[in-house]
């Protein structure tokens, strides 16, 4: 679990950021570059020869639907909704993770789905007042989206990978942002009808981008699915929605969403972030006799 916490700390600021310091850039721009320095970083670890043609398309396919899919969803959701908002939509994936962990295995496991439950809950109770702004539920299909393709990544390298223990992560993880970046390169080259139009970015932007792509994306991706391959279902699930108190709370006072805060808000940040702790050690309930433990 330590992989998992440490990925949420990195990717707590990452919202805000991108809400405030990249507005105006085009989302799948920042998806693209993010995912290429990713690819940058890891490209001196990849080992080749360890992989056949076909587990290296596998990988490709996983980052492809994991990275590419899901940047480009989720950074374009940032044109319709606040950050905030972006961080509180994303309170479905662990439902998402589990239903696909049960769906490809055929059998429905009710703690790995309790656990999901419970860190749904919990995220859901911390809620913001205000109006949503912008296009709401075009921001929120954008997140499920994402949240979808986020949650399939997981599930489907963390099941690549503990069929082969021999295999080190950092050896191959290049194959998954390869394919991420493809994704969000073809996307982004597909839609651009103004190709000057990605050259205005400021140093400061294209500093930012490149932090977020080599620490925040690089090394968070990396961390969080090397977790997932050591953790239950469950506990991965919960782990999703850690985040979502952190991210929201450095949205609205550390960056400023909201003007003031009250008690109440705290106070609903503060149970939803118990709730979804508890949700954590209820997803270790259900960790089988085939699952790797942490």
């Amino acid at each position: 679990m330590a992989y998992l916490l440490t990925t949420t700390l990195i990717w707590a600021f990452s919202f805000g950021l991108i809400g405030h310091q990249l507005q105006g850039l085009n989302p799948l721009l920042i998806a693209a570059l993010r995912l290429l320095t990713a690819l940058l970083v890891f490209l001196p670890l990849l080992r080749k020869a360890r992989l056949t043609g076909a587990e290296r398309g596998r990988l490709l396919w996983i980052g492809g639907v994991q990275f590419g899919v899901m940047y480009v969803a989720y950074i374009s959701a940032f044109q319709f909704i606040p950050s905030h908002l972006v961080a509180l939509f994303s309170v479905l994936t662990p439902l998402y993770v589990v239903l696909i962990h049960d769906l490809q295995r055929r059998k429905l496991n009710r703690a790995y789905l309790g656990a999901a439950a419970l860190s749904v809950c919990g995220a859901s109770v911390i809620r913001v007042s205000g109006s949503a702004g912008g296009e709401f539920w075009t921001g929120f299909a954008l997140m499920q989206l994402s949240g979808l393709a986020f949650a399939y990544g997981q599930v489907a390298y963390r099941d690549w990978k503990q069929q082969r223990p021999n295999v080190k992560d950092h050896e191959i993880f290049a194959w998954l942002y390869a394919g991420g970046a493809a994704v969000a390169t073809i996307a982004l080259l597909g839609t651009t009808r103004d190709p000057a139009a990605l050259f205005e970015i400021s140093g400061q932007q294209l500093g930012l981008v490149v932090y977020l792509g080599a620490v925040a994306s690089g090394l968070g991706f990396f961390l969080w699915n090397k977790g997932a391959t050591r953790c239950s279902a469950g506990v991965l699930a919960a782990f999703n929605n850690a985040l979502v108190p952190l991210a929201v709370a450095a949205s609205l006072f550390v960056f400023g969403e909201i003007e003031e805060t009250s008690r109440a808000e705290m106070l609903r940040l503060a149970i939803g972030a118990a709730l979804i702790a508890l949700a954590v050690l209820f997803g270790k309930c259900g960790t089988g006799p085939g699952t790797a433990r942490p």
